[in-house]
């Protein structure tokens, strides 16, 4: 009894230190990225607690500065679970732009044929075809990697580029705007519009969308058997396929739901914002993505208060040039120091985990009906 109470509070210990850790860590990063762009605004002559000042008062400092921020960091959310989950797989998603895209193309091109549909079923199909879209573009890096054994880093990466080239060419081409004035579709009907319940800000129920979507992805990756299917490979895949885990399977389903969020933020962004396609349609949410996706530790709920704190950056940085005559793409610079400094801190945090982590996976497996049984997951 004494041993296993012994045990309990032992176990509680290490879960508590690993928590800590895992806060600690992007938020050291966070303050050395911010020291070393200090040193570099100051060898510049600007001062860095202005230029901290204009970045908190951009995204933060009314109601509508705020709005803009959480409508910047939207598409960061639907791309950052994209990453995070094919990540927890030991798979490397670097395509989430090219899944957004392809959600937004499915989107923008379905949505122009739904004027006489009521807004409810208009905004249904518009995001279940965006979704699709998205999985499939996965599903088929996920297949690439599963058959043929082509890596998703090449895969993903071209795939991007494919599906970029597509929306150019669409909107140049079967989907230009009736009157052809320049390369954009035809804005999607009203009735697939999202409504805008907070004027004059751009604030929707784009956001809460994104916010079920983290949910759902974590009960999913933790509190499921599939969940534990998908760290297990994550940790271990020799070990995986020794348990019997269908990993080629498995990778597939994993890479089709990353994709299938991904597209699911390009459909809501069409439905929310933008209501029609043009070239250069994302500005590269998908790879900046992987920046949220990491300083979260790839949690699918610590992805949204990073993605606000990357969308305060972006939207803040527009305040830079005018207000200071600094450029905003000192924003950049301090995103990629952190992910610098994150990763040597480190540097499994975007890879498989260590082994030695793998009791996590174990403590972490669901119990009862779902618990894995006669050595099988």
């Amino acid at each position: 009894m004494n041993s296993d109470a012994h045990q309990n509070r032992r176990r509680k210990l290490t879960t508590l230190s690993r928590s800590i850790r895992t806060l600690a860590r992007p938020l050291l990063a966070i303050a050395a990225s911010a020291a070393i762009v200090s040193i570099v605004l100051m060898a510049l002559g600007a001062s860095p607690i202005a230029v901290a000042a204009t970045l908190i008062e951009g995204g933060f400092g009314s109601w509508l500065t705020f709005s803009e921020t959480l409508v910047r960091s939207t598409p960061l959310i639907f791309t950052g679970l994209a990453v995070a989950i094919a990540f927890e797989g030991a798979i490397w998603n670097i395509g989430a732009d090219g899944q957004l895209i392809m959600g937004a193309m499915a989107a923008g091109a379905i949505g122009p044929a739904l004027g006489g549909w009521p807004h409810i079923g208009a905004v249904a199909i518009v995001l279940v075809l965006g979704a699709v879209a998205g999985a499939v573009w996965g599903a088929l890096c996920g297949w690439l990697k599963a058959a043929r054994n082509v890596s998703e880093i090449i895969s993903t990466i071209m795939l991007n580029f494919v599906a970029a080239q597509l929306i150019a060419w669409a909107v140049h081409g079967p989907l230009i705007q009736p009157s052809r004035a320049y390369p954009a579709s035809a804005p999607i009907a009203d009735a697939a519009c999202f409504a805008h319940y907070f004027l004059p800000s751009r604030m929707n129920f784009g956001m809460a969308i994104a916010i079920a979507c983290a949910i759902a992805c974590q009960i999913a990756l933790f509190h499921t058997t599939w969940g534990f299917k998908v760290r297990a490979i994550g940790r271990n895949v020799r070990a995986a396929r020794f348990f019997g885990i269908a990993t080629g399977r498995l990778t597939v389903a994993v890479m089709g739901l990353a994709g299938a969020f991904a597209g699911l933020g390009g459909a809501v962004q069409v439905a929310a914002y933008n209501h029609r396609l043009y070239e250069n349609f994302s500005p590269g949410w998908g790879y900046e993505a992987i920046a949220v996706a990491l300083v979260a530790r790839l949690s699918p709920i610590g992805i949204i208060p990073c993605a606000i704190l990357f969308g305060a950056l972006d939207n803040g940085s527009q305040t830079l040039q005018s207000g200071l005559g600094v450029s905003p793409e000192i924003v950049n610079v301090i995103e990629g120091l952190i992910i610098l400094i994150l990763l040597a801190i480190d540097s499994s945090t975007c890879a498989a985990r260590r082994i030695g982590d793998d009791a996590a996976v174990i403590d972490s497996a669901p119990a009862g009906d779902n618990a894995p049984e006669g050595g099988r997951v």
